[in-house]
């Protein structure tokens, strides 16, 4: 019975950091959305890394402790961060820029929280 609990409890800090995850992601979007940040890192200015750095640094390790719960509890890696950082990096002349990248990540994240 305390595995169970434990497992439980596991699973409901797991949720809680999800949720908390995809708020952060979603604010620091908006805020790449918004010319404010360079969140996916496509450029390689010092300036827009270093501004962005920390952001990256709290979104990394909070999907980081998301992905130790998922595996205690044996269930799939989450899937919003691996997306989240396969999206990072160099891309292209011919990639979208980085402010429509994350419009468009508001908008499917937005389709996915309410499918009507």
């Amino acid at each position: 019975m305390a595995k169970a609990d434990r497992l439980a409890r596991s699973d409901e800090r797991r949720i809680e950091l999800e949720a908390e995850y995809a708020a952060l992601l979603v604010a620091a979007l908006q805020q790449t959305a918004a010319k404010r940040l360079m969140l996916f890192g496509h450029q390689q200015e010092r300036t827009a890394t270093t501004k962005a750095a920390p952001i990256v640094a709290e979104i990394t390790a909070l999907g980081d402790a998301i992905d130790g719960l998922r595996e205690q509890l044996a269930i799939a890696p989450f899937a919003l961060h691996r997306e989240f950082l396969a999206s990072r990096g160099p891309v292209s002349a011919q990639a979208v820029g980085e402010w429509k990248q994350a419009q468009a990540w508001l908008d499917r994240l937005e389709a996915e929280k309410d499918p009507a």
